[in-house]
């Protein structure tokens, strides 16, 4: 297995460019801030941008933590790479981190120097300084679980084949991790508890909320609400419907992972009562006509 470091400062766009050097050197794996990662997919690993300090954030980029190391150690035995690129600010960073997963010695070192501009690198380390932006060079979906509700944007990677031709050869995603932030943003429990009530209310099956239990972390998000149903429908079959519209809508709505949704059948009413319209001229308007 070909080892190879690829060494440059904290927010000089090692992670950027990371695809592209693995790519252009033929290695098919990449370790980067705790993660294992194989063509765009996080294969082991938690991400280090997650960790609330800074110094969290090294204890798990280094895999101090044994679970983390043995779960990455696990997965490269049975993934068997031909060569894997890591991603460290120093050489002693690099050296620590094959030295913890037991890699060896590197055949290889590749510095930021080697293939970014000075200009480039200092754009980079603008936008880390002034915005606090990182990236990790897995796709929005494959860190969903571990970074509800800090993405800022999705980027796609390209390579020139030729005049006016691109290849993509991979996604990357920009993030704001817990130790990076310049303020914070808040969506309201009832802004969420608005939005499930109404894909609710609008199923033939439901009827209304009872109860509404909802929080927020970075884990995820939590719901916890009572329904009452109106009979003569499979409510198995209502309650699935119902959970995947409102996990569709609230990843729609604010980009929400939901961890746990529980739904509690309370009680059944016999008809569902009409949904109320406002009154036109002395005749109830319904819009739907």
């Amino acid at each position: 297995m070909r080892l190879v470091a690829f060494v440059g400062e904290s927010g000089s766009g090692k992670s950027h460019r990371a695809l592209f050097v693995a790519r252009e050197n033929n290695l098919d794996y990449i370790i980067d801030d705790g993660l294992l990662i194989h063509e765009n997919t996080i294969v082991a690993g938690k991400s280090a941008k997650k960790a609330p300090t800074r110094i969290g954030s090294i204890k798990v980029a280094l895999f101090v933590e044994e679970e983390h190391r043995e779960e990455v150690k696990a997965a490269i035995r049975r993934c068997n790479p031909e060569g894997i690129l890591i991603l460290g600010t120093s050489d002693g960073m690099v050296d620590k981190i094959a030295e913890n997963l037991g890699l060896g010695e590197f055949d290889q070192r590749i510095y930021i120097e080697e293939v970014a501009s000075p200009y480039e690198i200092e754009q980079a380390r603008n936008t880390r300084l002034k915005q606090g932006k990182h990236v990790i060079p897995v796709p929005a979906m494959q860190l969903k679980k571990q970074f509800s509700g800090y993405f800022l944007d999705p980027l796609q990677l390209f390579r020139r084949k030729g005049k006016g031709k691109f290849q993509t050869i991979g996604e990357k995603s920009v993030v704001r991790p817990t130790f990076s932030y310049y303020g914070n943003y808040t969506i309201s429990d009832y802004a969420i508890y608005q939005l499930v009530n109404y894909n609710i209310v609008i199923m033939p099956e439901m009827e209304k909320i009872t109860r509404f239990r909802t929080s927020n972390s970075p884990e995820g998000l939590f719901i916890d609400f009572d329904v009452v149903m109106v009979y003569g429908y499979n409510l198995i079959e209502a309650l699935k419907r119902a959970r995947n519209v409102i996990v569709q809508e609230l990843d729609r709505f604010a980009g929400f992972n939901v961890n746990v949704m529980n739904i509690t059948v309370k009680s059944l009413t016999m008809k569902k009562t009409p949904p109320e319209y406002p009154i036109v001229e002395g005749i109830k308007s319904d819009p739907a006509k």
